[in-house]
């Protein structure tokens, strides 16, 4: 498959996906009983849940993604790459703008807490995983160019997958979200994260000599 075609993929199977779980939401489907059953199957709250579930504060994922920025801005600005600031200032501006996607979801949604949480709406999309979808996959994509060897993007991309479904399980257990409030967020982090991606400097390595020449040792391409 190529490239485009895995990128059109990775766009459209969980866009197509975050709108027929928001259907359900406002529409009260089926799917919500079959949620409600696995939230009190999972719901525990417990010390080591709600540690997970911090991970997704803006507090502590966008000082992650704010080190990915400053490091990509300083090594890419060595590299002579004419395009050197795109890839952070855009995670950087992706950022900002999540709030203002998110909320006005989670105003028309209105979708209700779980029975441990006060009585209150708004719980669709979950902020904190798409926060942490956002923060840590934008860090990780802004760090992957600048590592050397197959195990170290590997080892990037696994710390990035087990950051977000921590944050997902910690979320889940303690009762702060629904299965399917994570489910969606998931699916938009990945519809934002592919579209992020596809900017000119993303995926390809940016490392080069001081005169522009590049490197041996190329990056994930």
């Amino acid at each position: 498959m190529s490239k485009p075609a895995r990128r059109a993929l990775l766009l459209c199977v969980p866009a197509v996906l975050f709108l027929l779980l928001t259907w359900q939401v406002v529409g009260h489907g089926p799917l919500l009983r079959a949620d409600a059953r696995l939230s009190r199957d999972l719901v525990h709250p417990d010390e080591f849940s709600q540690v997970l579930s911090d991970l997704g504060d803006i507090r502590v994922a966008v000082p992650v993604l704010a080190l990915a920025v400053a490091h990509a801005l300083w090594r890419g600005r060595g590299a002579g790459d004419a395009r050197w600031w795109l890839p952070p200032v855009a995670a950087a501006v992706l950022m900002a703008l999540l709030p203002a996607l998110v909320v006005p979801l989670k105003d028309w949604t209105a979708r209700p807490g779980t029975p441990v949480m006060p009585p209150a709406v708004g719980y669709f999309p979950s902020g904190h995983t798409a926060t942490a979808a956002v923060a840590y996959g934008s860090a990780t994509l802004l760090v992957l160019p600048w590592l050397r060897s197959p195990a170290a993007r590997r080892t990037a991309l696994a710390l990035c997958a087990a950051l977000v479904l921590g944050v997902s399980y910690g979320l889940v257990r303690h009762g702060y979200h629904w299965p399917l409030d994570v489910l969606a967020s998931w699916c938009l982090g990945a519809v934002l994260l592919t579209a992020l991606s596809a900017l000119p400097g993303f995926g390809r390595s940016s490392r080069r000599t001081s005169s522009g020449t590049p490197r041996s040792q190329s990056g994930p391409r």
